[in-house]
Order: C-alpha cells, then sequence, then structure tokens
C-alpha cells in the first residue's frame, strides 16, 4: 500500500469512527455482509479507471448475485458517513464515499417498497440529475411505482414514498495507484431473498439459471442507457 492509499484509507476510518463516535445512540446493530471480492470492469473485461467516470450518470453492475442489479454513482460532491437503519430497526452506519473526491457510491437498484428494479427492457427506477414533471428533486434515485426517493449521498435514506427503508448498499474500495474499484459487501437490509422469490419465473427467463448464483471474479459496469433499451422518466 502507497503512501497516498494508506492516507486514504486512514481518512476514510477516522470519518466512520468520527460519525459513530457523535452518535452514542446509533450502535451498529446491523454489520456488513461479506461476498467474494469483485473487480470493476468494462463490458470487454478490461479494469474501469474511477477517474474516468462521468459525475451524475447511472451505471448498472451486479453483485452479489448474477441477477442483483447495482447502481455505481460518481455524485457531484463527497458523500460523508451518515447512521441509517433498516425496516426492522437494525441500525448502522454508512462508510460514505470512496475516491479521492469521496464521491463514488454504490447501492442495490432493487426499491425496497416493491422491489422494482433494472432489465434490459425497461427501468422504473434511476438516479435523477435534475427534477422531473412530479416533482422529483435533483440528484435523487427514484422510482416511478410508488414515488419512493433515496437520497445517494445519504447512504439512500428514503427522503419521500412509501419505501421503508433505504436501498441496500454496496461497499466499494478504491484503489488509488490503480485507480480501479472493488465491490467486496453489503450493508443494510438486503432484500435478496424476497427478490428472488417474487420474479423467480422472469429471472429464469432473463437470466437462466445462474441467477442466483454469486458473482465472482469480475463484473461489467454499463451505463443505464446503454444497458436498458426504455428508461421510464416519470
Amino acid at each position: 500500500m502507497d503512501r497516498r492509499q494508506f492516507v486514504e484509507t486512514c481518512s476514510t476510518s477516522v470519518a466512520c469512527l468520527t460519525a459513530a463516535v457523535a452518535l452514542p445512540s446509533f450502535a451498529a446493530d446491523a454489520k456488513p455482509k461479506t461476498y467474494a471480492r469483485v473487480l470493476l470492469t468494462n463490458e470487454f473485461g478490461d479494469p474501469i479507471k474511477a477517474s474516468q467516470l462521468q459525475a451524475q450518470t447511472n451505471y448498472v453492475f451486479h453483485y452479489p448475485f448474477e441477477a442483483t442489479p447495482v447502481f455505481l454513482l460518481k455524485l457531484d460532491k463527497p458523500a460523508a458517513p451518515q447512521p441509517l437503519a433498516t425496516r426492522a430497526k437494525d441500525s448502522y452506519v454508512w462508510p460514505g464515499g470512496v475516491g479521492p473526491q469521496r464521491n463514488l457510491v454504490a447501492f442495490s437498484a432493487i426499491c425496497a417498497h416493491q422491489l422494482v428494479y433494472p432489465t434490459q427492457q425497461v427501468s422504473f427506477i434511476s438516479f435523477r440529475k435534475s427534477k422531473a414533471k412530479k416533482g422529483v428533486a435533483d440528484n435523487l434515485i427514484h422510482c416511478c411505482a410508488e414515488h419512493s426517493q433515496y437520497d445517494p449521498a445519504q447512504g439512500a435514506r428514503v427522503l419521500n414514498g412509501p419505501a421503508e427503508q433505504p436501498l441496500c448498499a454496496v461497499l466499494l474500495e478504491h484503489d488509488a495507484k490503480a485507480d480501479t474499484l472493488t465491490a467486496y459487501a453489503t450493508l443494510g437490509g438486503e432484500l435478496f431473498d424476497e427478490f428472488f422469490r417474487k420474479y423467480e419465473f422472469k429471472l429464469s427467463l432473463d437470466v437462466g439459471p445462474k441467477a442466483k448464483n454469486a458473482v465472482a471474479g469480475k463484473a461489467a459496469v454499463r451505463e443505464l442507457e446503454k444497458f436498458c433499451r426504455n428508461p421510464i422518466q416519470c
């Protein structure tokens, strides 16, 4: 680990510790759930460079399972650690963004209300850079199903709508020297079991028998506009 990466890692640890100390009532009930370490790549299998990601653009990859989509976002500002809680009232401290600007974040793209998710055919959920017709605020993840809104700069905290918990966070590690990103865990309220039960038949058609397989080694990242033929803007 070089000096820059060491300083970056220490800064993250200090920020998380500060958030935890400042909020003693938020003992971390929910712990990160580790999965395979997966390098984020482009569609050709080459590691993506964090510095080359476009700010406020929807990117999608799949993790920790072959059929579970994730939003990768490069925000226009740093994302600080946040105290949050699941619908089961399990509290946790989201560690904030990674990267030199602390603005790279990732969250499960499965809505915490009706489990709406982006498919190759259509997506009713996405990050919105600017306001839409029905009063969607700037820079939020918005689901058109029941208009749940999540703030990715606050750990995907629910700001409006019927969702009962934040989107499950996918934890990333940024290699400062190589400028690469690796997914290694989730944090918060996982909804994968419910997701697989609800969409078992559809996933068997779209993804096949590997839908529940754990992602291993690499995960391809694509812009939502290229992954999905019809991103809905409600």
